[in-house]
């Protein structure tokens, strides 16, 4: 199961964002960047009357960036994504004090190991960066 949509960070003005503004925890697997939540930069769907009805989402966003050097197989790469995704949406999702926080995992070159190993780092980044619900 992927991220729902009110936790899934997308557009390039959120990426610019928390390059720039985001504080990064490095791992041996990943790196953990955390920014500050911009509203303003997520992409609004059109809507008809111009504004967007929906509440706002009360989960941390999250995006996962898997680069092609970690696996040249696009399954593997999906399949860590999602296992990423379903570990961070379970920590999340009913954390409505992290909704201020945007949260970008990238993946390093050759982190395709045991998803055991993975998620553990992930989740040691998770308490260096003040985020472990």
């Amino acid at each position: 199961m992927v991220l729902p949509a009110s936790m899934r960070l997308r557009g390039h003005r959120c990426f610019d964002h928390l390059h720039r503004k985001g504080k990064r925890f490095h791992g041996t697997l990943m790196v953990l960047r955390k920014a500050s939540a911009h509203h303003s930069l997520l992409k609004r769907p059109a809507t008809p009357g111009g504004s967007d009805s929906r509440p706002r989402s009360r989960a941390c966003r999250v995006a996962v960036v898997i680069s092609s050097k970690v696996s040249k197989r696009a399954v593997i790469r999906n399949r860590l994504r999602r296992l990423l995704h379903d570990h961070l949406r379970s920590k999340f999702e009913h954390a409505p004090e992290h909704s201020s926080v945007w949260l970008l995992v990238s993946l390093k070159p050759g982190a395709a190991t045991e998803d055991h190993d993975l998620l553990e780092e992930c989740d040691r980044l998770l308490v260096q960066a003040g985020l472990k619900p």
